[in-house]
């Protein structure tokens, strides 16, 4: 167990570090020059070396990432080039409404996709059954933005009962919070939740076909207490497992999301630093993003060998 959690620990270092030079690297070559866009179109070529001076642009490419990567492990990431606020007091300041849609996307995603994935396989061949195989053919084929334009254009231009875009803090009230968040969170969630719920209806008709759930049957043990009692437990691994492997992906859909909605969150400053050729915010949040989906995966895999006696290390 020691050696197999060693292992695990070492990879996950190994591919940061791979992710960190890539990030770096990817930056560094792509077009654009940040000291050019901050001068501005009307700047002189003195004012924009001076710029590359000042954010140490001129030095050679490897003391630049030794640099960064020294203060990044000591935890500084940086100062935005535009903003001239550290980049850590940014992205807390966008972390609440990142944060408040994740977690609702989860919860919505978990709850709705377990349960119609329990159904499923209960009546395979039934209605709910076939209603999940057209939906999850739906959730996997179509575009989150395209999912979102369309709940906007039904539920907000033409219906008028709920808003558009935009987010309210939670402090301010938590009816407003939760209204400004069902669209975007029904948008991000369809997609995670066709994924579960397809996962968790292939798992369940795996273990409802045991002879000791035919046994339990034939005793008359109630179909309540076989779904949730029996089959549910025993095919938990696999369902808590894609759970956790859906919360990582969720990062990556939450850029668009926001975008889309107009929510102001760490993925709308992705977007902003982006198109401002801000490196150190760039850098900061596709590292920590990086990290946590790392984090997550490895911590899927160690809870997925202590569930599962039949892991050998």
């Amino acid at each position: 167990m020691a050696s197999y959690i060693l292992r695990r620990l070492v990879s996950a270092i190994a591919v940061m570090a791979m992710v960190g030079a890539f990030v770096f690297l990817l930056l560094r070559l792509a077009p654009g020059d940040p000291a050019a866009i901050i001068a501005g179109r009307s700047a002189t070529e003195e004012m924009i070396a001076g710029i590359r001076e000042k954010l140490g642009l001129n030095d050679p490419m490897p003391v630049q990432f030794i640099r960064w990567a020294r203060d990044m492990l000591g935890g500084d990431f940086g100062t935005s080039i535009f903003a001239g606020r550290p980049v850590l007091e940014l992205m807390a300041q966008r972390l609440e409404p990142s944060l408040s849609l994740s977690i609702m996307t989860m919860a919505l995603s978990v709850t709705v996709g377990v349960s119609f994935g329990m159904l499923a396989s209960w009546r395979t061949g039934g209605l709910v059954d076939r209603l999940l195989a057209a939906f999850s053919a739906f959730g996997y084929s179509v575009p989150v933005f395209v999912i979102g334009y369309v709940l906007v254009y039904f539920f907000a231009i033409r219906m008028h009962c709920l808003p558009v875009q935009g987010y309210v803090p939670i402090d301010d009230g938590l009816g407003p919070w939760f209204v400004h968040l069902i669209l975007p969170t029904v948008a991000l969630g369809l997609g995670y939740i066709a994924f579960i719920a397809r996962v968790t209806r292939a798992s369940m008709l795996e273990v409802l076909s045991e002879d000791y759930m035919r046994t339990a049957a034939a005793k008359g043990v109630s179909s309540y207490s076989m779904l949730f009692h029996h089959a549910l437990k025993n095919a938990g691994v696999p369902i808590l497992t894609v759970i956790g492997i859906s919360f990582a992906y969720l990062i990556g859909g939450v850029v668009l999301t926001e975008t889309v909605f107009n929510i102001p969150g760490i993925g709308r400053l992705v977007v902003d630093a982006i198109n401002n050729r801000d490196y150190p915010i760039i850098q900061s949040v596709l590292i920590l993003t990086s990290g946590l989906y790392v984090l997550i995966n490895l911590t899927v895999d160690l809870a997925y060998t202590l569930i599962d006696p039949r892991i050998r290390y």
